[in-house]
């Protein structure tokens, strides 16, 4: 279970940063506390059940992502409504950037 912990708060706190948010922005967001979310972050310590959902919620994540690091149906559907505010331009745009990583991570794992 200890892995379990550590891999679940390496993601969170990964999805933090990458919104670009303090643990104690994030513990407003989510109606908890500083120590919480450090703890959590850290895997010293499990979750509250309501904490795990409030959580998701304001990092707009699924569990299955928190717990397991799987892109669930929910992730899609999370992303497919922010795609679909663009802009025509704008989605053009996104897909250039889409089809480069994707050719940036295939040949780095070729590389490899």
């Amino acid at each position: 279970m200890e892995n379990l912990l550590t891999e679940m708060g390496e993601r969170l706190s990964k999805r933090r940063k990458q919104l670009g948010l303090t643990q104690e922005q994030l513990a407003e967001m989510a109606g908890s506390t500083t120590q919480t979310i450090s703890t959590a972050e850290t895997g010293r310590k499990a979750l509250r059940p309501e904490n795990v959902l409030k959580l998701c919620d304001a990092l707009d994540i699924s569990i299955d992502y928190l717990f397991r690091g799987q892109i669930s149906d929910q992730d899609f559907s999370l992303l497919s409504t922010k795609i679909s505010q663009l802009t025509p331009e704008q989605y053009q745009y996104l897909e250039t950037i889409i089809d480069s990583f994707i050719a940036a991570v295939t040949l780095e794992k070729e590389e490899a």
